[in-house]
């Protein structure tokens, strides 16, 4: 499968199996600085740069649920798309993603059940092509309104 096809709202009757979509993304500070203020998640880790040289991370570290929201926003923007409803997500976090790095973020779907619209999606993100997260996501997706 390629990952050329237009943006937007994929309906379920549209969805198969391998299909696969995908955005990059630099985290930048301001990123940090931003996803702190709105969560309300002000650990040093993420904040401090003298704190976080101490740590494991040697280093600042973005939060792992801003690494997971790229996931979120391939599948509410682009697989299945605008009207999916996310029913549930599995992550587990890998490795750290600092400031300044590029993000890529993949959802492939692996399982589909047409009546009841949910969709399963293998996901992750990676960092100069190593995985710092991966999942499972199942959403409920849109279905093309009957006439």
């Amino acid at each position: 499968m390629s990952d050329n096809l237009p943006r937007g709202t994929i309906y379920i009757e549209d969805i198969e199996i391998g299909m696969f979509r995908s955005l990059s993304k630099v985290v930048t500070d301001e990123d940090i600085q931003m996803f702190a203020q709105i969560s309300t998640d002000r650990n040093p880790v993420h904040l401090d740069d003298d704190y976080a040289k101490d740590t494991m991370f040697g280093g600042r570290i973005a939060h792992g649920m801003l690494t997971a929201g790229l996931i979120s926003a391939v599948v509410g923007e682009q697989l299945p798309g605008h009207g999916t409803v996310y029913l549930g997500q599995s992550l587990k976090f890998l490795g750290p993603v600092r400031p300044g790095d590029l993000v890529y973020a993949e959802v492939k779907v692996t399982e589909i059940d047409l009546a009841k619209q949910r969709v399963k999606m293998d996901c992750h993100c990676a960092v100069d092509g190593k995985k710092v997260l991966a999942g499972e996501a199942t959403v409920l997706a849109p279905a093309r309104k009957s006439n």
